[in-house]
């Protein structure tokens, strides 16, 4: 079954012939070859472009194998070109040992359109610039949203479930009970990700590897930093562990797409608070899978869902802090209230909160306090797990269940 995505899609669309190198970078099978190879390929052809015209080269496949060698592929890209305007898609451009020079050299052709696929860390969103010297222009691809799970499994009641449980991960699609999926996913895992992460970067400790991507896996949804996950190591592992190499392994995570980092920021006083972050999964299945589907906390999973679907929206996204004065026993004092997140876009922001559910006394309160105290003009959104009506309340929060809120590209404007 073909899955659309169309969100990709729209971003290669609105970027064709715009003189740079169009970059799909992405944690590994999340759909990078299937988005340029079959959709984006379709769509040229499609809209008339001759199949002669659109060159596929996978260098990751041994029937192009000759093409490892830059000089080969930048001749018959060249050559192409020559007879007409071209559309070039080369996947895995990390496997040529110097690709820079070989994909700066094919922007100078005139009648070729570049797109690439990457996984390595030389390809992230702040290299891309550098690296082709401002002509690289990334499309940053994540597995299946919500949206996307769902036109694959239409009329199932139970989607919302099995997305909560195994993550949008394409693959998963030709696996059809717990047995595959989990197997699929935990290889999937160390396998894959881990072990090119190792060898990408020469990783010495992998086992303080494994612990910190455990640690991260376990604690989705709280604040941390490299000084508090070595104090875990230290204390319940037995590490020797220092936070500069802790450091080094996290940000080896995030260049190999498997974590994002969301910096908190406070909201009155406009400033980041350097030393601490969430760190939120590529994606809930491969958490759940890793973890042996034990510690399934649905609030924390929809956090980690909701805080995807912001960022395949396009939006930058920080968890927000908002300070607030009480009486308690007679004195004023302060506490700090959470924003679960600030998503942004050029000058429109918006504060997203989500919960389990408010259908306890004092739960609606706790979870719109943050949102009130916020004080400002820009949307604020309450997203919780029950279905009901989008409707704003008094103080203008739109509420609003987790399926519409995921389902609906528009719902943060409702």
């Amino acid at each position: 079954m073909e899955v659309e995505r169309p969100i990709y899609l729209k971003r290669l669309i609105d970027r064709m012939d715009n003189g740079s190198a169009k970059v799909v970078t992405g944690v590994r099978r999340c759909g990078k070859s299937y988005l340029l190879n079959k959709i984006f390929r379709g769509y040229l052809l499609s809209n008339g472009v001759p199949e002669e015209r659109v060159v596929t080269v996978a260098l990751d496949d041994v029937r192009d194998e000759e093409y490892l060698d830059p000089r080969r592929l930048y001749d018959r890209l060249a050559a192409a070109a020559a007879k007409g305007h071209t559309y070039a898609i080369i996947d895995e451009i990390q496997l040529i040992e110097d690709f820079v020079p070989l994909v700066n050299g094919l922007l100078r052709l005139e009648d070729l359109d570049l797109y690439v696929t990457g996984s390595n860390s030389r390809l992230l969103s702040t290299d891309v610039l550098t690296e082709f010297r401002g002509r690289g222009d990334e499309v940053r691809m994540r597995p299946f949203s919500f949206s996307e799970f769902a036109s694959a499994h239409p009329g199932d009641s139970r989607a919302m479930r099995d997305y909560l449980l195994y993550g949008g991960m394409p693959e998963l699609l030709t696996r059809s009970d717990h047995e595959q999926k989990a197997s699929y996913l935990q290889n999937l895992v160390a396998k894959v990700y881990l072990d090119d992460v190792v060898e990408r970067h020469g990783v010495r400790l992998r086992d303080d590897l494994d612990r910190i991507f455990d640690d991260l896996c376990s604690s989705v949804g709280s604040l941390t930093n490299p000084s508090k996950i070595a104090r875990t190591l230290h204390s319940a592992k037995g590490s020797g562990i220092d936070d500069n190499t802790v450091r080094d392994y996290l940000a080896h995570l995030e260049d190999a797409f498997l974590f994002d980092a969301a910096k908190r920021y406070d909201v009155r006083g406009k400033r980041y608070f350097q030393s601490l972050a969430k760190y939120y999964a590529c994606d809930v299945g491969v958490r759940n899978a890793r973890l042996n589907y034990r510690q399934l906390d649905e609030n924390h999973l929809m956090e980690n869902i909701v805080y995807a679907e912001l960022r395949a929206r396009g939006l930058s996204v920080d968890v927000g802090m908002v300070r607030s004065r009480e009486q308690r026993g007679g004195k004023r004092v302060e506490r700090q209230l959470e924003v679960d997140f600030i998503a942004t876009r050029g000058g429109s922001r918006w504060y997203v909160q989500v919960a389990q559910g408010i259908d306890y006394p004092g739960k609606e309160e706790q979870e719109k306090k943050p949102l009130i105290k916020v004080n400002d003009s820009f949307r604020k959104v309450l997203v919780i797990r029950d279905a009901l009506i989008p409707a704003h309340d008094e103080s203008g929060i739109l509420v609003i269940g987790l399926e519409d809120f995921l389902l609906d590209q528009g719902s943060l404007d409702l």
